[in-house]
């Protein structure tokens, strides 16, 4: 069972553990099936190695010295380039309490040791061709202009497309930790698809519109370059006959703000915000803001 039988170019994987006598099993077992194969000892030099090469597959020990394979696996999964590349834990530990540790660090699959090549090798052929449609799909979406990621509730990115990488910041930088914090922020407020959240990265002004949750975990988002505010609220005074405030109103609706943060935006109390609303909803057709957000979005979704 040939793993590089569909490739012109050896697939890399890194084998992660501090057993010598492990790491010389299973780099034998790869190498006969025409792998290139990177061998680390303990976790940074895992690290090391991943912010200057990027596997296509990574086999990680779960128990070693100083930094075990659950944090490395954290840290490699920060690393902008191996975002999507499979991490298959090996241990002797078989309990549930490990095995979700590792799927919860980011890991795809385990294999309890001694490791059983055969099953290690199948398992592989799986993760490397869905790893490979993945990397496909989102270089297409790129590739296309569509500059789109996932992330979880806690505001961990789970993938993104290349575009997109070169624009967020360093997982592990304060920024990072900032952005993370505002998009987590954002999504425990329930947003509604084609709410936005403004933000500033650096010297960049942008937009992260929410447009779906999938599979109840993954929030797929898109980056872009935020409307100037008096644009689309011009668009929206024109398109459904609203007053100036009217229209200002309507439009961080549209973004997701709670009558006490357009408020505060707008500098009018949050019962003059509702006064405002009530006008908007009878102008718009509409009984509630989630429709009033909706016929928004689509408005200006169509400029």
């Amino acid at each position: 069972m040939n793993l590089n039988a569909d490739n012109a170019t050896a697939p890399v994987v890194m084998v992660v553990d501090d057993s010598v006598d492990s790491i010389r099993m299973v780099s034998d077992a790869l190498e006969a099936e025409g792998l290139t194969v990177l061998v680390a000892l303990e976790g940074r030099q895992a690290l090391t190695i991943g912010q200057t090469l990027t596997p296509d597959l990574v086999l990680m020990d779960a128990l070693m010295p100083q930094m075990d394979g659950f944090e490395t696996c954290r840290r490699l999964k920060a690393l902008p380039g191996l975002t999507d590349t499979p991490v298959i834990f090996m241990t002797g530990l078989s309990d549930t309490e490990h095995v979700v540790m590792g799927l919860n660090a980011g890991g795809v699959d385990y294999v309890t040791k001694p490791i059983d090549t055969t099953a290690l090798l199948a398992r592989m052929r799986v993760h490397l061709a869905n790893a490979r449609m993945a990397r496909s799909a989102r270089a297409a979406l790129d590739s296309t202009g569509q500059k789109l990621f996932a992330c979880d509730l806690r505001g961990e990115t789970l993938w993104a497309t290349p575009a997109v990488q070169q624009r967020l910041p360093a997982a592990d930088q304060p920024a990072g930790e900032r952005f993370r914090e505002s998009l987590a922020g954002w999504l425990q407020r329930l947003p509604q698809p084609g709410h936005s959240l403004p933000l500033t990265l650096g010297d960049q002004e942008l937009a992260i519109e929410f447009l779906a949750l999938v599979d109840r975990r993954e929030y797929l988002l898109r980056l872009h370059e935020p409307q100037r505010p008096d644009a689309a609220s011009e668009a929206l005074r024109q398109r459904f006959e609203l007053t100036g405030r009217e229209s200002e109103v309507l439009l961080w609706i549209a973004n997701g703000k709670t009558n006490r943060e357009i408020g505060q935006i707008l500098d009018m109390s949050p019962r003059t915000v509702n006064k405002h609303l009530e006008q908007v909803f009878r102008k718009l057709g509409v009984e509630n803001r989630t429709s009033a957000a909706a016929t928004a979005i689509k408005c200006l979704g169509s400029l």
